[in-house]
């Protein structure tokens, strides 16, 4: 099992830029599909994007798409969310995930879950 822990979160004006990171133990993350999600107070967990570990390949949430970018460093071990141009709701805490699956989207594809770092925008 692969552990994760998430950092980069904080406080930013709108349209401000911060960036994400998800750091991995215990195995490597280059075997794995990793994703980001968000949880706002009183909603459901979101998917935000996500990285499958065949080419690398990327998908987005329409909400995010041009704004956010994910990337993957296998040499650190680390995927990073690039979020530009932060909007109010974008406000949420951030979660990032492991999966075996090739393109996983839904919360129950993803084993492993960091514990979430918070992001608030504010207006």
């Amino acid at each position: 099992q692969v552990q994760l822990v998430e950092s980069g979160g904080g406080l930013v004006q709108t349209g401000g830029s911060l960036r994400l990171s998800c750091a991995a133990s215990g195995r490597t993350l280059s075997t794995y599909a990793v994703g980001w999600f968000r949880q706002a107070p009183g909603k459901e967990r979101e998917f935000v994007a996500a990285i499958s570990w065949i080419s690398s390949y990327r998908y987005y949430a329409d909400s995010v798409k041009g704004r956010f970018t994910i990337s993957r460093d296998n040499a650190q071990n680390t995927v990073y969310l690039q979020m530009n141009s932060l909007k109010p709701e974008d406000t949420a805490v951030y979660y990032c995930a492991a999966s075996s699956q090739q393109l996983p989207r839904l919360p129950g594809d993803f084993t492993s879950w960091g514990q979430g770092t918070q992001v608030t925008v504010s207006s």
